[in-house]
């Protein structure tokens, strides 16, 4: 049986001590840079690998123990006021997983706004850096504010939230959007329903860089020809809007949808709430008899609404998971390969999404009458 290497066989073949060798397979700054790359290419050429086990045991006896400040992790964001990201329910619940996860995980997290007075990217970053802040989570920051690319990013690690800023070019963690609407598509065919479009802001759509759309398109691209109507994008490209209830942007324009709907004849509608429900009630359209509902973006307080659960919360847990696990290792800078990690919605079946019945039986237990005649917009 092959001896496994160890770290006091690695310090005895550099000539160094074993905690040098240590801090260099962290990737310690505390070694100078020549040093740690000499003492990790002796390891690798030894075939070192840390032992699972007792990292297992690390973590575990860590675990067991009350959680020490190891330091401050800088939040930043960059919405329109310095807290106006809070109205937002995704923004403020990001933060908010973000916030457990690094009390857990021994540190404090700290708030700053990029867009405070005399504030630049630079000087935020000599102020992060004269403060110790090494750990850094990018978050709610608005489209047409796409760079810090005047932040030293050597300095830190860091890790983003959502798509922006698409530079740095950091390793992210987003709520799978494509994924949702496509598990949101999934299961309104398998309640009966053949005829589903989507309804949203095109500054939603490109926010997320497309990822609603694609994910629906590429459900819709298995469907029947007949079967696949036109996506409802409305509103200008752009700026996302400033803080309103939600951020979510202005409704659709009620004659657009009542001319898309009598059109296309959809069976169901995929939206989130602020979008569409006043309007389809104006347009004395009645959910779930006349059109089926399903919401991208169900909080938990709404009753009866099939849909979505965002893991809002989870996301920004899982962002500060990966940071912490970045920051043991020291692993400094722009990485090489930048990675996405994508955290799963949970489906919340409804009333406004009731199995329908076809020609050959029932596809559930909830029937939904089809509404046969044109509509006509209101005022």
């Amino acid at each position: 049986m092959k001896t496994r290497v160890t770290q006091t066989d690695i310090a005895r073949a550099a000539g160094v001590h074993n905690t040098t060798v240590s801090l260099a397979l962290r990737n310690s700054p505390a070694i100078p840079e020549a040093t740690r790359a000499r003492i990790q290419a002796i390891a690798e050429e030894m075939g070192y690998h840390p032992d699972p086990a007792l990292q297992a045991l690390v973590a575990y006896r860590n675990g067991r123990m009350p959680a020490r400040c190891h330091g401050t992790i800088a939040y930043v964001t960059n919405a329109t006021s310095r807290w106006g990201w809070q109205s937002a329910p995704a923004d403020a619940k990001f933060y908010a997983g973000a916030q457990r996860k690094a009390e857990q995980s021994g540190f404090q997290l700290e708030h700053f706004w990029c867009g405070e007075p005399d504030v630049t990217p630079r000087r935020l970053s000599n102020m992060l850096f004269h403060r110790g802040i090494t750990g850094v989570i990018l978050a709610s920051h608005r489209p047409e504010c796409d760079a810090l690319g005047e932040m030293d990013w050597s300095h830190f690690t860091a890790i983003k939230i959502g798509c922006f800023p698409h530079s740095p070019g950091l390793h992210r963690v987003m709520y799978d959007r494509s994924g949702v609407i496509r598990l949101a598509m999934k299961q309104a065919l398998a309640a009966g329903y053949e005829r589903i479009g989507l309804v949203m802001p095109t500054l939603w759509d490109d926010a997320a860089d497309q990822a609603w759309s694609a994910g629906f398109l590429a459900e819709q691209y298995r469907l029947p020809e007949e079967s696949r109507i036109p996506i409802l994008l409305y509103g200008e490209r752009g700026r996302m809007p400033d803080e309103t209830p939600d951020r979510t942007g202005p409704a659709v324009d009620i004659a657009a949808l009542a001319a898309w709907y009598n059109r296309h004849e959809p069976e169901v509608i995929i939206s989130i709430a602020p979008f569409v429900r006043e309007q389809l009630t104006r347009l004395k359209l009645n959910v779930p008899r006349d059109v089926g509902y399903v919401d991208l973006f169900l909080e938990g307080t709404e009753h009866g609404v099939a849909g979505i659960c965002e893991n809002c919360e989870r996301v920004g847990e899982v962002a500060t998971e990966l940071l912490v696990a970045q920051m043991h290792q020291n692993l400094t800078g722009l990485p090489p390969v930048p990675t996405t990690t994508l955290v799963e919605g949970r489906w919340t079946p409804g009333a406004t999404l009731p199995m329908r019945r076809h020609e050959f039986g029932w596809a559930g237990e909830v029937a939904a009458t089809s509404f046969n005649g044109p509509i006509l917009a209101s005022a």
